[in-house]
């Protein structure tokens, strides 16, 4: 497990181009909270269920509410705000900051930054970056490879051949999102994300020829920052006395940090297209995710037929 990791507003401001109205010294707070707030009823009074640590926005209908208030009364709703200790307080669409509120927070040592963006795009901006800054995550060794638009994990022995089914994948139009050392960030109960670790972006490690820039090689189409992983597929060594003609084998799961993927293993033998079985194991999760299975197709023919049997 990776050490737990934490965001500045310093970082945040710098990630988004944001204007420091006030605080500047204090742009080392620690952003903890990976949803931030739109205060309502923290304007009102101190309620303990309401979480505190949490990004406070102020949009132009809490900036116009405020400015139906007169001068005391609205300084009192800004230091309610002010006592859930957000670790700073953004103003969007560019608005002139409320009277009060510098004051309030230069009190409180709570830094305050303005965005030209409107709350909506703000709001979704910034809870996507810090959902993925402060996710759970896990360094692993393998593959991820982003497969006509679904993510991929490659799994396996060292030497098996991942790196190289990742070059031949890329030859065909589909992307690489890390080689060797994959960072997996859990954003959500149902989803992991796959991405690099900064040392390894656009780099694939190919025995018998070296390290590769695909970018420079290939394109900028050959790499991805990142990807929801939908499949985790092992490349394992053929087994000859395995059942390989199953019609549909039961869904397996290989769990990260909680988060169930479906697994598949591919077995390995010369002349075996892996990356094309790879292709064709995306395109059939994907089909099952539009509620069609082949198998059942199928099964539902042989059904059909058997019962016309019985009719004649």
């Amino acid at each position: 497990m990776m050490e737990n990791k934490h965001v500045t507003v310093k970082q945040a401001a710098e990630a988004f181009s944001l204007e420091v109205l006030g605080g500047k010294e204090e742009l080392g707070r620690v952003i903890a909270k990976p949803q931030v707030r739109r205060p309502g009823l923290e304007f009102l009074n101190h309620f303990s269920f309401i979480a505190k640590g949490h990004v406070q926005i102020l949009g132009r209908n809490e900036i116009s509410y405020l400015r139906t208030l007169d001068a005391d009364e609205a300084r009192h709703r800004i230091g309610n705000m002010v006592t859930y200790d957000p670790p700073c307080i953004v103003i969007t669409s560019n608005q002139e900051e409320p009277e009060g509120l510098l004051l309030h927070c230069g009190e409180a040592h709570i830094p305050v930054l303005r965005t030209s963006d409107s709350m909506t795009d703000f709001v979704q901006k910034l809870n996507r970056f810090l959902l993925n800054q402060l996710a759970e995550e896990i360094a692993i060794h393998g593959v991820c490879v982003n497969v006509s638009g679904i993510g991929v994990l490659l799994r396996g022995k060292s030497g098996v051949g991942k790196s190289e089914t990742a070059h031949t994948l890329i030859g065909r139009g589909h992307r690489l999102v890390s080689d060797d050392i994959v960072v997996l960030r859990k954003l959500s109960p149902q989803t992991l994300l796959g991405t690099h670790d900064g040392s390894n972006k656009e780099f694939l490690a190919l025995r018998s020829v070296g390290l590769l820039n695909v970018v420079r090689m290939y394109g900028r189409t050959s790499f991805q920052e990142e990807t929801r992983i939908a499949l985790d597929i092992e490349l394992i060594e053929w087994q000859k006395d395995a059942l390989n003609n199953e019609l549909e084998v039961d869904v397996k799961y290989k769990e990260y940090m909680g988060v169930k993927i479906p697994h598949i293993q591919i077995q390995l033998q010369p002349g075996r297209d892996v990356a094309g079985l790879i292709e064709a194991a995306a395109n059939n999760w994907y089909l099952r995710m539009q509620g069609y299975s082949a198998a059942e197709e199928f099964r539902h023919r042989l059904e059909e037929a058997f019962h016309d049997e019985e009719e004649e």
